[in-house]
């Protein structure tokens, strides 16, 4: 897939319609496309983000979601993405449209598809979307649900595109995953991008279908207490997605009232004349971070409470490991030693034969004593790592699988890590609290000096909205406590479920169908095991590749185990050293840190063969020299077919660094900036240094 070219019309600091040619040519896979502070390169990259997500951009980057928390709200965020003077002209509207080649779509044949987005300032409901095949309407689609839909299809997964639009200084985020919300958005993407995600959604339709067929042959007990589990199930699934709806809505509210709480209180420190708006602004920023910091530790505190009940039952866990592990090892030596007896048979009836033609006498008891000697000398000394006596009478309590197994053992890794990971949160959370405290207590030093009727309802109308926001906020932890409950009575639900479904014989009609949806789901467990176990030992001989060829520490990294837990619901990736400690990743460098971040998403598009351009807005931010020339050597031109960089030149990428690449870049553009607004402006690539300078 291709981008063929990105047009933007009226859009921010783009002024009419300013459109960029962005095709590749094989090897010359890079475009570059440049410009000072403030001309609109990240501009660039948000308008493609809007132009693929709207409202869902904020998904892509927690960036987009802070901006559009701070205007209050989406429609007034992206409202102001009008381009000013054209607004002055009288103009209303807005639109960004990027047109891709090389795109497949089952069943339909095209060359080029268009997506169009915009927003008419005058109507101010919502975006309009329109794709285009080949330059005309499709009657592919029926409404805008069907469109967006599309581009989650056909063209990128929003919740992968974290790995294709990113600022190469933010995605050090990658290696400082801190809160269970961030793991667990980070795991999903994983699993979609690893393709993990889609066996496992094949496996629950295969489930539901077997659940049908088993419902219609229950007895009518059985049938009654099937049908209300699955009604349990579904009204569960239902409630959680209401109040998922409820919950963005206000959220929704509470960025708005923060923002006119934000509002008032710039106008009581004016009124109170007591602190710049500079300086407020300043603490403003402390503050968000620190608060930040309070709702990770909270997060990460509230996960650590799960996991009480475990370390308070210690010692029975230790006693169900020990049962488990002798479960496996009984599993595999009863398979094993069923075929030593089928080969001890084999060897007794050939003795048997040879016996027949022997001419002496054999006594019965002699007999008996050598066959039995037989059988244990072939135990003790082909297969002496069988301990037989230990499990003759040995007795299965548990029975779990390997994926159960697997999921037992991160259990128990897990509660032994939870000491050090309660201290630590604990720390930051108590250091971050106390910091916060102080900031507010001068915010509200500096609102509380004046005393007229117009500042006390400044501070009225403030507090308020402060009531809201705390009212709103509650219902919304409130929510989430309901969301968590209701996902641990449908986990419940459907373990009840399946066990009802285990003991129901289908109908003689539908039985046929019902073995083939048992050996198919049987088959995707078996195959999601080992594409997982795959998935697994290729990403993690990828990434040490990766690190040892950007890393210019080669004894940092010594290997690298990726950990999937489930159906892809938690993967962690984590670093060991040469002596097989594991790497704290927040202590790295932040230059190691975005080439852990750069390695880990050049491993991911390689093991999964994505086919999507790559772009990276501030490319060289925080690379030393070894660095610099090992990511612009190996990364960017390997990472895709297309890549575009937005490099501030002279500091983020120098003339010596572009010599570096230059072999492999097709097109550079340098952003134009006038009264009236900026535009693109392309050079000769041999000549970008030198258009620069002259600028």
């Amino acid at each position: 897939m291709i981008i063929k070219s990105i047009e933007l019309n009226n859009f921010r600091i783009y002024r009419g319609k300013n459109r960029i040619d962005l095709t590749p040519d094989g090897e010359q896979n890079i475009i570059i496309v440049s410009g000072n502070n403030g001309y609109g390169k990240t501009t660039f990259l948000m308008s493609l983000v809007w132009c693929l997500y709207g409202k869902n951009m904020e998904k892509v980057d927690e960036l987009y979601k802070k901006e559009i928390d701070e205007k209050g709200s989406y429609s007034k965020y992206i409202g102001n993405s009008l381009n000013s003077y054209s607004a002055q002209d009288g103009e209303t509207r807005f639109s960004v449209a990027v047109t891709f080649t090389n795109v497949e779509i089952p069943n339909t044949t095209c060359t080029e598809i268009t997506i169009v987005r915009s927003y008419d300032r005058a109507t101010s409901t919502s975006d309009e979307l329109e794709i285009l095949i080949d330059g005309k309407v499709s009657d592919l689609f029926s409404d805008k649900d069907e469109e967006e839909m599309f581009i989650r299809d056909y063209i990128l997964p929003i919740e992968i595109a974290k790995f294709f639009f990113f600022d190469a200084e933010k995605i050090v985020s990658f290696a400082q995953v801190n809160t269970p919300k961030q793991r667990a958005e980070l795991s999903q993407a994983y699993s979609q991008v690893l393709g993990i995600q889609k066996y496992a959604e094949l496996k629950n339709e295969l489930e539901k279908l077997q659940d049908d067929y088993r419902r219609d042959a229950a007895q009518p007990h059985d049938k009654k207490e099937f049908n209300e589990l699955l009604a349990s199930i579904a009204t569960d699934e239902e409630y959680i997605s209401d109040c998922d709806s409820h919950i963005i809505e206000y959220q929704e509210k509470v960025s708005l009232l923060k923002y006119e709480c934000n509002e008032l209180q710039e106008k009581l420190i004016r009124e109170g004349d007591l602190m710049s708006i500079e300086r407020l602004n300043e603490l403003k920023g402390e503050q968000e971070q620190y608060q930040k910091e309070v709702t990770e530790a909270q997060d990460g505190l509230k996960e650590l409470y799960n996991f009480i009940p475990f370390g308070l039952a210690g010692n029975v866990l230790s006693e169900v490991s020990i049962q488990l592990k002798d479960e496996k090892t009984f599993r595999q030596n009863k398979l094993q030693l069923e075929g030593i007896e089928e080969k001890t048979d084999v060897i007794l009836n050939d003795l048997d034969k040879a016996r027949d033609s022997f001419n002496g006498f054999i006594d019965v008891k002699v007999r008996n004593f050598y066959e039995k000697e037989i059988k244990r000398l072939i135990l003790k000394h082909f297969y002496n790592s069988i301990d037989v006596e230990k499990f003759e009478s040995f007795q299965t309590l548990h029975d779990f699988t390997d994926l159960q197994y697997d999921d037992f053992l991160g259990l128990l890794t897990k509660i032994k890590e939870c000491k050090t990971s309660f201290e630590s949160l604990f720390n930051k959370y108590s250091k971050a609290k106390a910091e916060l405290y102080s900031i507010e207590k001068k915010i509200r030093e500096a609102e509380k000096n004046a005393e007229s009727d117009y500042i006390q309802s400044l501070r009225l109308k403030k507090e308020g909205k402060e009531g809201e926001v705390t009212k709103l906020q509650e219902e919304i932890a409130r929510l989430n406590i309901e969301i968590e409950r209701k996902k641990d009575e449908i986990k419940a639900a459907k373990q009840k479920k399946k066990i009802l479904s285990d003991r129901i014989d289908v109908s003689a009609k539908n039985k046929a169908i019902d073995e083939e949806a048992t050996l198919l789901i049987q088959t995707i467990q078996h195959f999601l095991l080992r594409f997982k176990d795959e998935k697994k030992k290729a990403l993690e001989k990828r990434l040490e590749e990766k690190l040892t060829s950007f890393l210019h520490k080669k004894d940092l990294v010594h290997h690298v185990v990726v950990d999937i837990q489930g159906n892809g619901e938690d993967v962690d990736i984590n670093l060991f050293d040469a002596s097989g400690r594991k790497i704290d990743k927040g202590i790295l460098s932040m230059g190691e840190r975005q080439m852990f971040a750069s390695a880990l998403l050049g491993a991911l598009v390689e093991e999964t063969g994505l086919d999507f351009p790559v772009f990276i807005d501030s490319p060289m931010q925080k690379f030393d020299i070894n660095h610099s020339q090992n990511i612009l050597t190996k990364f960017y031109p390997n990472v895709s077919k297309q890549v575009i960089l937005f490099p501030l030149l002279m500091k983020e990428l120098t003339e010596d660094e572009y010599g570096l690449i230059e072999k492999y870049v097709k097109k550079t553009y340098l952003i134009e900036n006038t009264k009236n607004g900026s535009r693109f402006m392309e050079v000769e690539p041999n000549r970008l240094f030198d258009n620069y300078k002259q600028q």
